[in-house]
């Protein structure tokens, strides 16, 4: 049995979760997030817990038995208090604002990189070197964020780039310590 797959998942009050079939749909005061469950997992609602369970222990349906509980607990936390990931931006002249919808970042390169967000997406600055992203779908504010950090990768030697806020670059030394 997989540990996490069979932990209940607990559903606030200003979650409602409702399945129509195959299809789970989980509304709360930020959005609506909706998931299709494969044939050999069930999920079952009583009141305000959530059971995931499978219907055999088959090695395909025991290794999504705990992704699905996963998921399925990521929909009810989003729509209810959301996701929020930050963004460093380290280096000399490295900036980041928002124009319109859009991110504009000045990352050292002779023009400035323009990011149009998704639609669940809301992006903020609240300065020139943080940027923060928010959203319901705790799988798109990853993707997001990586994308954004794929701009310019932090490098290192002087640890300039985007990072994750609470990412350690490991320095290395430059050929002056070979000596």
């Amino acid at each position: 049995m997989s540990r996490i797959g069979k932990k209940p998942v607990n559903i606030s009050d200003k979650v409602k979760v409702t399945q129509k079939g195959k299809n789970i749909e989980v509304t709360g005061p930020k959005g609506t997030l909706n998931l299709d469950i494969i044939d050999g997992i069930q999920v079952d609602i009583n009141g305000n817990e959530l059971n995931v369970t499978r219907k055999d222990d088959s090695k395909r349906n025991r290794a999504l038995h705990g992704l699905y509980r996963s998921l399925v607990s990521n929909m009810v936390t989003g729509v209810d208090e959301g996701f929020k990931k930050k963004l460093e931006l380290v280096g000399i002249g490295y900036r980041a604002e928002l124009k319109g919808n859009n991110l504009v970042l000045m990352l050292g390169f002779s023009h400035p990189t323009v990011f149009c967000p998704p639609d669940n997406i809301t992006i903020e600055v609240p300065n020139p070197n943080t940027v923060v992203i928010n959203g319901i779908s705790k799988d798109l504010v990853g993707l997001v964020a990586s994308k954004i950090r794929s701009f310019r990768l932090p490098e290192p030697y002087k640890g300039k780039g985007i990072k994750y806020e609470n990412e350690v670059v490991r320095r290395k030394a430059g050929k002056a310590a070979a000596k």
